[in-house]
């Protein structure tokens, strides 16, 4: 059955599964619903037009759903869905959307995000990602599956963050991380293939070898950035043969091409 502490206050409109529990002093709104076995810490307040999947937690403290930071809103309905399985630490603040973009905020599955991070309004995270302690990311940031943002970092909004990429603690982000990549720095630099993380996710020898080079092309081989994309192009079609290095080079090349911020480079 539903644990609602008695001090929490619950709107009767919000939709809870009927084993979520909610903690001292927590506040959920009326228009959000709430999966099976999530628990909610206290002093917590979830409001907007917010949907929580599957076994989440949410520690003390968080601010999820409350309207975005943004100058232009003038109190849409939009969104925040969160999936299942993620875990959100203190004094998170996780933003609704906006008209100016499709008007939802999205957390997908499995993601770990750490004490006082903050995610801005129309912000798209993907799976498996983690958030260190007071990472901060503007409105419209998207990050990719298994990208880990350091500690203390901060991104600009309309930045895209590639899969299994790393940006290093105390960096300061203003343009695209390809996927794979390390980066660190204010302002935040290209720092090599992102090797120990993807040997940990089970990537073979031979695709971290070719992600090297295209890493190599990209940025070593003293080529413009039209030619560096051609290059990399032909590393895709020349690896036909492997479609597990195939594919991971197609989403490197098909990421840079479609920058339109621009690369960290």
């Amino acid at each position: 059955m539903t644990r609602i502490h008695a001090s929490a206050v619950v709107d009767s409109k919000a939709e809870l599964a009927g084993d979520v529990e909610v903690g001292p002093y927590s506040v959920i709104g009326p228009n959000v619903k709430i999966g099976s076995g999530t628990k909610i810490g206290s002093h917590t307040v979830i409001e907007g037009y917010t949907s929580i999947g599957k076994e989440n937690e949410f520690a003390h403290f968080a601010a999820i759903g409350g309207p975005p930071q943004d100058m232009k809103y003038r109190g849409e309905p939009t969104q925040l869905i969160i999936g299942d399985r993620n875990t959100i630490r203190e004094f998170t603040t996780i933003h609704t959307g906006t008209s100016q973009d499709e008007g939802i905020t999205r957390i997908g599955n499995d993601n770990w995000i750490m004490a006082y991070v903050h995610i801005a309004h129309d912000c798209q995270i993907g799976d498996h990602t983690i958030f260190s302690s007071n990472a901060q990311i503007a409105g419209h940031v998207h990050v990719n599956d298994w990208a880990i943002m350091g500690g203390m970092s901060g991104v600009h909004q309309f930045v895209r963050i590639g899969q299994h990429a790393m940006l290093g603690g105390a960096s300061a982000l203003v343009q695209d991380i390809p996927p794979f990549v390390i980066a660190a720095g204010d302002k935040a630099s290209p720092h090599g293939i992102n090797v120990e993380g993807l040997k940990r996710r089970g990537f073979s020898s031979e695709t971290i070898s070719a992600l090297r080079q295209a890493y190599k092309v990209l940025y070593k081989d003293g080529l413009s950035f039209e030619d560096a994309k051609v290059e990399l192009q032909k590393m895709v079609v020349a690896s036909s043969g492997d479609p597990a290095t195939e594919e991971k080079l197609a989403q490197f090349h098909d990421f840079v091409a479609a920058s339109t911020r621009g690369i960290i480079r």
